[in-house]
């Protein structure tokens, strides 16, 4: 069961990463730093949004509007930290 735990939090911590890979690169890509018209940027840029969306969408979904600012990313990591620190503290010690 513990091995079981260790996957769940190391696909966590990916997960998180895609996340803040994802945040970077919207970042780039809206201050034309890279062009999304080079199909490898496309393409990445593509992939970071599919494994993203379906966890964002329904947090933007929730969130009021903040003029333009979107918040879900910071939502979503607080998330992430949280389900990561009840493993480590409460279920984790209980598992024999």
């Amino acid at each position: 069961m513990r091995a079981v735990l260790e996957v769940i939090l190391v696909i966590l911590q990916i997960y998180w990463w895609v996340v803040l890979a994802m945040i970077i690169m919207s970042w780039l890509i809206s201050f034309n730093v890279i062009n999304t018209r080079n199909q490898f940027v496309a393409a990445v840029w593509r992939i970071l949004n599919q494994l993203t969306e379906p966890v964002l969408r329904p947090i933007r979904n929730v969130m009021p509007n903040f003029s333009g600012l979107d918040i879900s990313p910071i939502i979503l990591f607080l998330i992430i930290f949280f389900v990561e620190r009840v493993i480590i503290y409460y279920i984790y010690p209980n598992v024999f």
